[in-house]
Order: C-alpha cells, then structure tokens, then sequence
C-alpha cells in the first residue's frame, strides 16, 4: 500500500478515521472527507502528529457537487486516486410505522447515494490505476434489524450496487470489496436518527463490549490489500449471515428478542 492514494469518506472519527491510521502507517497517501470542518481538522493533525500525510477535505457525501469536488482535489493534489473507500454512514432507530419517512430518505442519501456519487467520480482515476473501490456495509445489509429500516434498506441497497460494480469490473482490473462489520464501537448510534429526525444522542448498546474500530480497520486493510471481494466480520455476524440464509424464520424471532432487548427499544 506504499504510496497509494486512498480517499476515505466519514473519515474524521470511528471506523474512517482508524483506516486513515493503518492505510496511512503503511505508508499511503490519505485524504478524509467529513461535513463539520473542527472534526476534521482536529483528525487531519492527529493522523499528521502520527507521520502520515494526509489532508481533508470538507464534504457532504448527500450532494451530488461535493462528490465531484472531493475527487477533482484528491486528483490535483496526489495526482491520482488508487483507492476510494466509502465509509460515511448515518443510522436510525424507530419502527416504520412510526418513522418520518424524511429519516429514512436522509439515510439513504447518505448512505446510498453518497457511495454512488463518489465512486461515480473517482472511478475513473481508480479504473487508470487498476484499484480498488471499498464499500463499508454491515450485517444489516444481509438480515434486515427491526427498527432500523432506513439503515438496513440503504445497506441492501448498498450491497447490490457493489455487486453489480464488481461483475461491471471484473474484466478491467478493478477490485471491489464489500465489508460487513458485525457492532463496532463508534459514534454513529449517538448520531443515530429517531423517529422525528432528531439525534438518539447516547447508544442503547454496550459499546466496551463490540468490537474496536481500530480491529475493524485493520481487518479491513489486509482485505483491501489480499483483494477480497467479500468480508464479515465478528462471530456474531458470521453466525447471523449464515443462519438467516438457511433458518430466515428462526432468524426473524431471534433478531427481533434481540434489538428488543436494547435500551429504550421501540419494540418494547
């Protein structure tokens, strides 16, 4: 990964700031996007303080505009992009028939359509330089969570986008990765989106117990460089993919026990 250009989205916290880490100390070339400029500052001289060189970049992955603006500075700056690794995600909690469907259209032109944009405008860089386009999905993008119907539809959604780019690719020397992590500690549950469009503000999960960020991006990294198509990670969401494929009404009663077990849980 030594000198490669690699465009993170959401990379100012969590996940996306924990790959700048590992693809950065292997020597990469990094940019991070995120939307609050003091975040991304702050992480641009933390990863700096680290020895990686890296610059951010302000952006909205929602807006069609920032997409394009994100690639064309990458480009100008580094000169190329090896490696876009869609990251930005935004959750919610609340059950459909409670939700504004304002929440779940917010969900999907952040997590859908922001993937779309970008690899729409890096993809030609990354096609040059026969590379790879990441796609951080989630479990919820195989077994549909209660609750969550934005976040698992735009992470379906998600899924079958990558699928379809893969087999596009197959024969021009792109590698396309689809990664599922199981829970990972990180802020989007305090972010996560309620039934009227406001922030959940603290996770109804045991963060200490998932895990890392940092475990999740360095298992993320050796996929990227090994060129997987495909990765699922924690033995709970292993256990979860295989047994929805083989036991889907099992599953829809042990999922549902589950997520209604979480704190102030609407299924409750």
């Amino acid at each position: 990964m030594k000198n490669k250009v690699v465009v993170i989205t959401g990379g100012s916290s969590g996940i996306g700031k924990a790959l700048a880490e590992v693809f950065g100390k292997n020597g990469s070339k990094i940019m991070i996007t995120g939307r609050k400029q003091q975040a991304l500052d702050q992480a641009v001289k933390e990863l700096q303080n680290q020895g990686i060189e890296v610059i951010g970049f302000q952006s909205d992955v929602s807006k069609e505009e920032d997409n394009r603006k994100m690639a064309e500075e990458a480009i100008q700056h580094y000169g190329k992009i090896d490696i876009l690794i869609n990251n930005a995600g935004i959750s919610m909690r609340a059950l459909f028939e409670d939700v504004d469907l304002n929440v779940v259209k917010q969900v999907m032109d952040i997590n859908f359509y922001g993937v779309l944009y970008a690899t729409k405008y890096c993809l030609p860089s990354i096609l040059e330089n026969k590379g790879s386009v990441v796609g951080v999905s989630s479990i919820a993008g195989y077994r549909g969570l209660p609750g969550r119907t934005g976040y698992s539809a735009s992470k379906f959604a998600l899924q079958g986008f990558l699928e379809v780019l893969r087999t596009e690719m197959l024969k021009k020397g792109v590698h396309v990765l689809t990664a599922c992590p199981g829970f990972t500690a990180s802020n989007i549950r305090k972010s996560s989106l309620t039934a009227d469009g406001s922030q959940q503000g603290e996770s109804p999960r045991k963060e200490e117990k998932m895990m890392t960020a940092e475990e999740c991006a360095q298992h993320i990294y050796k996929a990227t460089k090994k060129r997987k198509k495909h990765l699922i990670l924690t033995a709970q969401g292993k256990i979860t993919v295989f047994l929805n494929k083989w036991f889907p009404g099992m599953m829809d009663k042990m999922v549902y026990n589950v997520m209604a077990k979480e704190e102030n849980s609407p299924l409750q």
